[in-house]
């Protein structure tokens, strides 16, 4: 078996069964096992990870409060973000946002290698300028639905160049070495950007797997979070039966039609928490019938009421929480 952490083993918070765990020094802090789930808190605005190994690892479809950048380098893996399925190849680069569900499906018969990128969007906004929007990338992957950066070889060997750099800069006690830090993941960013603004989704769709049935589900629900979403609606509105739109949409996303607006509609109130607004209007604009029912939604989910996560936010200074189990 390998095993080889270059920062912090561990990287997905929906990992079930055992898992063996290495913290190096340098890597993520306070990682801790509670009640059988991993949880951490991310102390920066962004981190960087580099993780090798082969295992097998089962994941369910989970979310982060960041933008998450996986960097595909070798191994068997398809990676499922909002019900569509990319197949990965070396260097290939996934954009997931902070409301994006997703999970990867990994062949442990294979050696699994990539690069993992954290970053707060908050520390993106804050070095954006009139000009130039960093959270670029993001919004389009989203408007888009496509996450998928596939890149030619002078691409890639930029985009390696800036890796190391960046894995050198993490390790530096140097003078100036946060603010050289800084700096190359900012270039990290922009060279996705230009990337990845360049690229034609419409001819890249070839290189996904979906339903388009369920792809349209899955944005109608995106779009309606605050309004009815029963089953019943969903199967009247896309001219399915109740029984076949229940059994596709599990077969399709590996997750339950219930269980995925929940999920969705919990994503919404966080992000409204983090803006501060007051709880009664969390619980009605991301569409829980009444506040009781979205409290106990909130804590079966993230093992917190809603007013618990908002007072832990308030204590770490730079929006730095990240509940590893969110």
């Amino acid at each position: 078996m390998v095993n080889k952490y270059t920062y912090m083993a561990g990287l997905d918070n929906s990992r079930t069964g055992n898992t063996d765990t290495e913290n190096k020094s340098y890597g993520m802090e306070d990682i801790k096992l509670n009640k059988g789930r991993k949880r951490g808190y991310l102390k920066s605005d962004f981190e960087l990870f580099h993780i090798k190994d082969q295992k097998s690892m089962e994941f369910d479809y989970h979310h982060h409060d960041f933008h998450k950048i996986v960097v595909f380098i070798s191994g068997k893996v398809t990676y499922y973000i909002e019900g569509k399925a990319y197949v990965l190849k070396p260097w290939d680069i996934l954009l997931v946002g902070n409301t994006e569900i997703h999970k990867p499906s990994i062949d442990s018969s294979e050696v699994y290698e990539r690069i993992v990128l954290w970053v707060y969007p908050e520390f993106l906004e804050k070095n954006n300028t009139k000009l130039s929007n960093l959270m670029a990338c993001f919004n389009k992957a989203r408007e888009e639905e496509y996450h998928l950066i596939r890149m030619s070889r002078d691409k890639v060997n930029t985009i390696k160049a800036l890796l190391k750099d960046l894995e050198e800069a993490k390790h530096s006690s140097d003078f100036a070495g946060d603010i050289l830090k800084n700096s190359l993941f900012i270039q990290f960013i922009i060279q996705l950007n230009r990337i990845f603004l360049n690229t034609d989704s419409s001819k890249e769709v070839k290189e996904i797997e979906y339903d388009e049935n369920i792809s349209s589900i899955i944005n109608y629900i995106n779009s309606h979070l605050d309004e009815e979403l029963s089953i019943d609606s969903l199967s009247t509105k896309f001219y399915m039966s109740r029984y076949y739109l229940m059994h596709k949409f599990k077969k399709e996303t590996g997750t339950s039609l219930y269980s995925f607006i929940i999920q969705k509609r919990l994503i919404l109130a966080k992000s409204l928490i983090r803006q501060g607004l007051p709880m009664f209007q969390v619980a009605a604009q991301s569409g829980f019938g009444d506040y009781s029912t979205f409290v106990r939604a909130f804590k079966k989910r993230f093992g917190m009421s809603p007013r618990v996560y908002y007072n832990k936010l308030q204590s770490f200074e730079n929006t730095a929480l990240e509940e590893m189990d969110l």
